[in-house]
């Protein structure tokens, strides 16, 4: 799958990182590979020695430009026609305080486990919440916050300025 270069933010020769192309969550990245493989183990050594690095920097970059109250990194996908990639998902607070004002994500609870004073959720929870509001809702709700441009400009500064040290 092309990625519109709107969207990327920094390329190497085994890995490109990108804004997530159907999110409207402003953060939301992904890190995939060059190569067409969903296996780490057919990668090249060189691929998967600067992946701990990418992952470490695009972590870093969001951190320290958004203070999100979560980031959230994974590994979902597997369909046909998709390279390996790693989600990389900003969990800022108005991000979870919009989960917990809707009341279809509460069917999603463990009530035997949630002490109701202070009830708790995790990281499948929001995942989810984010998945399905963010990616897939054809009318998401409001970003409070920088908008996607925004984000990738000061991204795409940040991993220039990193990579040029």
């Amino acid at each position: 799958m092309e990625i519109p270069a709107r969207y990327i933010i920094h390329e190497t020769l085994y890995w490109t990182v990108n804004h997530r192309i159907d999110s409207t969550l402003p953060g939301y990245l992904m890190l995939s590979a060059e190569q067409m493989t969903n296996s780490l183990a057919a990668l090249p050594a060189e691929a998967l020695a600067e992946l701990g690095v990418l992952q470490a920097m695009i972590q870093k970059a969001i951190e320290a430009n958004f203070q999100p109250r979560r980031l959230y990194i994974g590994r979902f996908g597997h369909d046909a026609g998709y390279s390996i990639h790693f989600h990389f998902i900003p969990i800022h607070a108005w991000v979870e305080a919009m989960f917990w004002r809707d009341a279809r994500y509460r069917l999603l609870q463990n009530f035997s486990s949630i002490d109701a004073a202070s009830p708790q959720t995790d990281g499948a929870e929001l995942t989810l919440f984010v998945w399905r509001e963010f990616c897939e809702r054809p009318d998401p709700p409001p970003i409070d916050g920088p908008l996607i441009d925004e984000v990738i400009a000061v991204l795409r500064y940040s991993f220039g300025f990193h990579c040029d040290e």
